[in-house]
């Protein structure tokens, strides 16, 4: 397997570890990540009136995902803590079934920010899903995955 294919998080006998990031260079990292909460029109135009009985759904969700995003390394147990320099949480694309939800974290640090984007993009959809779950219990949490990252070592990757 060449070095840059090689699993970080197993050591060399394949034992679980946390990346040693002492040698890494501080530089400014960013992650923006996606996920997409498909649900029936009657559900988005509930969202969209701000007619849910338990209140600003997207003004929460926004909230539950930057907080998650803070939390990640509570959540995910291989990543590092770390002091993140800012979280946005933008809803996009959104028609008449679905709500999609973009994530942008921004740090200066040695490691990078992917799991604190894709964290605050799933736990956004998740508290969508747990507003709205009295009226709909069919909708669909999907297209969960990192749409950029800069910074650090492995420099940038933007996906197709």
């Amino acid at each position: 397997m060449s070095k840059e294919n090689k699993l970080t998080h197993i050591d060399e006998n394949g034992a679980s570890r946390m990346v040693d990031i002492s040698n890494k260079e501080i530089t400014e990292r960013i992650a923006v990540a996606h996920a997409k909460v498909t649900m029936k029109p009657e559900t988005f135009s509930l969202i969209m009136d701000m007619k849910v009985v338990k209140g600003d759904v997207l003004g929460v969700a926004r909230v539950a995902g930057i907080m998650a995003a803070k939390k990640t390394s509570e959540l995910i147990p291989m990543c590092h803590p770390l002091n993140l320099n800012s979280v946005k949480i933008d809803y996009t694309n959104n028609n008449l079934d679905s709500i999609e939800i973009t994530s942008e974290v921004k740090i200066t640090a040695k490691t990078g920010v992917e799991m604190e984007a894709l964290t605050a993009v799933s736990v956004c959809a998740l508290t969508i899903y747990d507003m709205c779950k009295s009226a709909d219990k069919s909708m669909l949490i999907s297209d969960i995955y990192l749409v950029r990252k800069s910074g650090g070592k492995s420099g940038t990757f933007e996906r197709d």
